[in-house]
């Protein structure tokens, strides 16, 4: 049979000195430790949350300034065409009033060569008339 006595009493002082000590030196440090590392996994899951975002604020601004640039891109390109066009448009135009003056001078040219070759076709009107006349009577004019 078991003896309840004065032993028993230490026993449990014992116990709890042990849990007292125990806890001081052991479990206080770990759960601190614990602690720390939650708190430490708290914060870089903030700064991570912080850097995703404004990863995504970046990206947002870069495709915005990518938009941005295609469309600058865009509209100096339709301007450079549209300065071509009239560019075109202005040497074209150039071209066909060099061409309407030398087509003028060529026109001119030919009249008066035209001109020549009918005064100088009247002038020797006379002569082709005998010439002919002679031909078919087959006798002189007089």
């Amino acid at each position: 049979m078991v003896n309840i006595d004065f032993s028993v009493v230490i026993q449990i002082i014992n116990f709890i000195v042990l849990i007292w000590v125990l806890n001081m030196v052991l479990y206080k440090p770990i759960r601190s430790i614990l602690r720390q590392r939650k708190e430490k996994i708290v914060g870089l899951e903030e700064g991570i949350s912080n850097l995703a975002g404004d990863a995504e604020e970046k990206d947002q601004a870069f495709t915005s300034g990518v938009r941005a640039a295609r469309t600058q891109g865009m509209k100096e390109k339709e301007a450079i065409l549209q300065e071509a066009a009239e560019e075109e448009k202005k040497i074209i135009g150039e071209i066909n009033r060099k061409a309407q003056e030398d087509l003028s001078e060529v026109k001119r040219q030919i009249a008066s060569e035209a001109d020549e070759v009918r005064q100088t076709l009247l002038g020797k009107v006379d002569e082709y008339a005998n010439t002919i006349g002679v031909k078919i009577l087959g006798r002189e004019m007089a």
